[in-house]
């Protein structure tokens, strides 16, 4: 007799209910009830609780724990006693209170609350291989509910599988979940077109361009038939708009910009009869330009200034452009409308700051409201109606938000931002709720053509490597090669070197999840994770001045957020009592009794940097400076240097944030969207990691009264916007460039729900 095993449900799924709580896998966040918001575990805790939640009721022993969530490595128990611990506190327990995991004395711990799996994440077969744009998806199933006591999968014999070592935590238990089933293998849903993802949860779509550069900015026609984009011109750094069916077909180049103008942002009318775009020019000249989408004569409807963080979209009638935060002769205006027919400028009437960016904002598909974003770098999503009002935040999470677009329904947005190295796709609801990861990763500017049910989204998973250049000096030496540091597979980013120039940390996802790395330059081999904090992608590191200690914000094995200390001679990491609701950096200052802190110090989101004495309990504030996106300190200088989310350049302050110190130390940089790309060398000059048309990495001397001439690093090659590093000990510029780079633009039918509405 021939047995047909049982279906058995796709293991992990994206969103677990347990008890009363919810786990969001991808994102790693715990919602407890009542909790003021979501809590953020550590992989390696995750993989803790998708072990145990895969047997609800049977008790695991920590050998297995160990031997699952950390292969082939020589850990002690402690890792499994913190991982557990920071669970509880996820799910809200008290001491002495165990309602959802159960220690059993002297053999492991039993998950107590029955688990439901709401979300079904695909099974996959991992070969070993990295997936290709042509693998196939599995349609995943969604699993009922399971209890406590019920089998899952048969037991495998005990072994190790060095492959873990390099994956995820998620990914990980997905692998282990598969090897579970020993010989029964659940059958593959009929093959569908769509390139595959390569993580558990990643909902399927296809590549429709593939040629080598960059197609950006993606806009669907209203019947999701023809899709527009900027692309890179063969053997140019310039762009034009392209157009072309959203299947894999060769495109057909509608714009023709000069030599030195590119042309970027397209967005198709509401009648699908013509497309909008911005074109930019020489000598920092900028148009928005109409043309018919058929091609045809291009008519120019308003200029635009190139420091602006330009955006805009169409009117529902089709008669006007929808623009955000633009310069005008008077100042900053808030967002306006511009009839095409009489060329006049309507505002629209709603409160805004002078210090507030308001980003990409586009009617509703019912015309009912207006969403935008508000300071895009770090910033969040808001909703006020269409004939203006106050507006009101859609999103408290305060990242820097990719792209997005209006759902069907009018009732949910998706949007892009950026975790830990990579770019996902996420939705949120107009009338509350958590905000959801839709499992689409390298995802960023989504499109969607609300009658169609389609969306349209860049694709883009580069790899970054760090190098090391030497500064430019006052004769403005001839471009020497940088030296690649730490060869590796990942993305390298945000590097930052000891002032005794010889220790190195940065971010990498080069162990399969993104991770703290420390090393000392003089000893290659030394480079080393470190395990006791889930460092926040948002800040560099920062160093102490005896290059002895570590400030990263971040996650730590306790799984609270915050400001964490690290001795990277012992690893040890310690939590400080920071009275600040999201600290996002750190900076230690010549007096010990003293931190600057940054990051959001209320319920308005905004940022500031706060000076704080720490020499009393709880911490005294002294100074606050608002609308600080990123600051560094020059000691022999007395002086704390800043950018501001709020507009372009650079501004400086004494050390005690005195506010009439306060003023502005160069006018033009850094841009605001490259806040980060820039430091202090030790003789005080400042440097600062450019893109221009004609180089994609370019250094720059800035806040200096007689700069060191510019130098072009890489003319090919894009640096990373999260933060450079200067030495000026060695005379030495650490700086992410792209090893492997470009973007394609993908498509993909909307998947049921998406919208809220059954769609």
């Amino acid at each position: 007799m021939t047995l047909t095993p049982e279906p058995v449900p796709a293991w992990p799924p994206e969103r677990l209910r347990i008890g009363e709580c919810i786990v969001d896998v991808p994102l790693r966040e715990v919602t407890a009830p009542g909790a003021r918001r979501a809590r953020r575990v550590t992989p390696k805790a995750l993989g803790v609780l998708l072990a145990l939640a895969r047997q609800p009721g049977r008790v695991v022993s920590r050998e297995a724990l160990l031997d699952e969530v950390w292969p082939d490595t020589l850990p002690t128990n402690d890792v499994v006693t913190q991982a557990v611990t920071q669970l509880r506190k996820a799910f809200g327990e008290q001491r002495g209170d165990a309602r959802y995991i159960e220690t059993i004395s002297k053999n492991g711990y039993r998950l107590l609350a029955p688990v439901t799996a709401e979300g079904a994440a695909p099974a996959a077969e991992n070969t070993g291989e990295p997936a290709s744009r042509g693998d196939q998806a599995a349609e995943a199933s969604v699993p009922g509910p399971m209890r406590a006591g019920e089998p899952v999968a048969a037991r495998r014999p005990r072994r190790r599988w060095p492959v873990l070592a390099a994956l995820g935590a998620v990914a990980a238990a997905a692998l282990l979940a598969a090897l579970a089933l020993g010989p029964w293998r659940r059958e593959a849903a009929p093959a569908t077109p769509a390139a595959a993802l390569a993580a558990p949860g990643a909902t399927p779509f296809r590549l429709i361009t593939s040629a080598p550069g960059f197609e950006v900015s993606p806009s669907l026609s209203p019947d999701g038939a023809m899709v527009a984009y900027a692309a890179s011109l063969p053997d140019r750094l310039e762009r034009a708009i392209l157009v072309q069916t959203t299947g894999p077909t060769a495109p057909r180049q509608l714009t023709r910009p000069e030599p030195g103008s590119s042309d970027r942002l397209p967005a198709w009318s509401p009648d699908g009869r013509e497309i909008a775009f911005q074109r930019a020019g020489p000598g920092n000249s900028c148009q928005i330009r109409v043309m018919p989408a058929s091609g045809g004569p291009e008519r120019v409807v308003a200029g635009c200034d190139l420091r602006d963080l330009i955006s805009f979209s169409w009117t529902p009638d089709g008669r006007g452009l929808l623009f955000g935060s633009m310069r005008t002769p008077d100042g900053r205006a808030g967002i306006r409308v511009l009839d095409l027919g009489s060329g006049q400028w309507r505002a629209i009437a709603y409160p805004t700051g002078a210090n507030e960016l308001d980003y990409l904002p586009r009617y509703s598909p019912d015309g009912r409201w207006i969403a935008f974003v508000r300071n895009p770098q770090l910033g969040d999503l808001w909703l006020m109606p269409a004939e203006g009002g106050t507006p009101r935040p859609l999103t408290r999470q305060f990242v820097e938000v990719r792209g997005w677009d209006w759902l069907p329904g009018s009732r949910a947005l998706v949007f892009g931002r950026r975790v830990d190295s990579e770019t996902r796709l996420y939705r949120v609801a107009l009338d509350g709720g958590p905000v959801q990861d839709l499992g689409v990763q390298g995802a960023q500017s989504p499109s969607v053509a609300v009658g169609a049910n389609a969306i349209a989204f860049v694709n883009r998973r580069p790899k970054f490597g760090l190098f090391r250049y030497a500064l430019p000096g006052d004769g403005g030496e001839a471009a020497t090669p940088g030296e690649p540091l730490f060869r590796s597979t990942g993305r390298d980013v945000q590097p930052s070197i000891a002032p005794d120039a010889a220790q190195l940390v940065f971010g990498s996802d080069r162990s399969g999840t993104y991770a703290l790395w420390w090393a000392d330059l003089r000893r290659p081999e030394s480079l080393r994770l470190f395990e006791g904090v889930l460092p926040d992608s948002r800040r560099l590191a920062e160093w102490s001045w005896d290059s002895r200690r570590v400030l990263v914000p971040g996650i730590g094995a306790d799984g609270r957020y915050g400001l964490h200390e690290i001795l990277p001679a012992s690893g040890q990491v310690a939590r400080l009592d920071v009275p600040m609701a999201d600290p996002i950096q750190g900076l230690y200052l010549p007096d010990t009794t003293r931190l600057l802190v940054g990051g959001a110090t209320g319920a308005d989101g905004r940022l500031h940097l706060t000076l704080y004495d720490r020499s009393v309990t709880p911490w005294r504030a002294l100074q606050v400076v608002e609308d600080v996106s990123l600051a560094r300190v020059d000691p022999d200088r007395r002086r704390v240097l800043f950018t501001r989310t709020t507009g372009d350049g650079l501004w400086q302050a004494d050390l005690d944030l005195d506010p009439a110190s306060v003023r502005v130390a160069d006018p033009a940089f850094p841009s605001r969207w490259r806040y980060r790309n820039w430091d202090i060398a030790s003789d005080g000059r400042v440097f600062y990691v450019d893109l221009t048309a004609q180089c994609q990495a370019l250094v720059r001397e800035i806040a200096a009264t007689t700069p060191a001439p510019s130098r072009c690093l890489q003319r090919d090659r894009l640096s990373a916007t999260n933060g450079i590093s200067v030495s000026g000990r060695n005379n030495a510029l650490y700086v992410p460039l792209a090893t492997d780079d470009g973007t394609d633009i993908a498509f993909m039918p909307l998947p049921p729900g998406w919208g809220l509405d059954g769609k």
